[in-house]
């Protein structure tokens, strides 16, 4: 069979994928999916608003938060336009440089999130371990760093997972399995040798989830070893308490990545639409909740975004 590849006059068309089995249905199964896109977008825009709008909250762990709606928004718009355009309108061509454009987005904005994630856990780390010190060592200087530092881990980590895959000739069936461009979906369709690929896909894995998710824990491990020296179990109860919104958002990030994982590894019995909701629900879960959480559990934020919220009924 004659193989395609990227240096044809035209582009690569691959075919996207709504939820197999369940084609009559996708209309009204669209209809959930655009409620928590709504959610996202809506949640996470007031989040990034009430942080640049009020002066109180204009702290290190203020600003961390407001890297991780700015990484959760970015996400949601990643795949928004692919996902309700299967759903609604049967849109399901994608070019390969649109392709492969989503897939830099949506793998990098990921890591991006694990790599934010581990930095609020050493924002807490010093607020609980070293109070004292807390304002002179997260200093505004040193939070940029920290943020432009995660952003350039994962340009560079993607930047050589995206050349191989331009690199690849394709000439199996063009059909990807999900709504969106995932990296193992779409080096699984080429006819040529993808081994560097899936070797450059696991050390991208490993060297961004896989080292900031046992950081996460070591600060934890940190924390509740300092916390429990407390004499005062109310002192002890209000250190937790500070922790709860990280410990709920590093939950909901790593543990529908993990389920994601095992149903891809050992789920091969399972219906072929129980990976794509599970698939979808894995980028959609992060990006509702955290602000939910965040807004429900933080005082000073609700105290925020319940105050814009009246200020523009009272407006209108």
């Amino acid at each position: 069979m004659l193989a395609l590849n990227h240096t044809n006059p035209q582009p690569l068309i691959f075919l996207l994928t709504g939820i197999p089995g369940l084609r009559a249905a996708q209309v009204w199964i669209s209809i959930p999916f655009c409620l928590l896109y709504v959610v996202a977008l809506s949640g996470n825009s007031m989040i990034l608003f009430v942080v640049f709008r009020e002066q109180s909250l204009h702290e290190p762990m203020y600003y961390f938060l407001s890297m991780l709606s700015a990484t959760d928004l970015g996400l949601s718009l990643c795949t928004l336009s692919t996902t309700l355009g299967v759903f609604w309108f049967e849109a399901r061509e994608i070019n390969i440089n649109a392709c492969i454009a989503q897939m830099f987005f949506l793998h990098g904005l990921t890591f991006m999130e694990s790599g934010v994630l581990m930095a609020m856990a050493f924002d807490r780390f010093v607020a609980i371990c070293d109070p004292l010190r807390y304002t002179t060592i997260l200093t505004n200087v040193r939070i940029a760093q920290i943020g432009i530092t995660v952003l350039i881990r994962n340009v560079g980590i993607m930047l050589p997972v995206v050349l191989f895959v331009k690199r690849l000739s394709f000439c199996k069936s063009m059909v990807l399995s999900h709504s969106y461009c995932y990296h193992v979906d779409l080096i699984q369709l080429s006819c040529t040798d993808n081994k560097i690929n899936s070797i450059l896909g696991l050390l991208a894995l490993f060297s961004t989830t896989g080292f900031d998710c046992p950081c996460i824990l070591l600060s934890y491990v940190l924390i509740i070893r300092s916390v429990l020296r407390i004499a005062s179990s109310e002192e002890r109860q209000k250190a937790f308490n500070t922790c709860i919104s990280h410990i709920s958002a590093v939950a909901i990030f790593y543990i529908p990545l993990i389920s994601l994982s095992l149903v891809h590894r050992y789920g091969h019995s399972a219906p072929p639409f129980v990976h794509t909701i599970m698939a979808n629900v894995f980028l959609l879960i992060p990006p509702v909740l955290n602000p939910i959480i965040y807004s429900v559990k933080t005082k000073q934020i609700r105290k925020a975004v319940i105050m814009v919220l009246t200020q523009k009924q009272v407006q209108i």
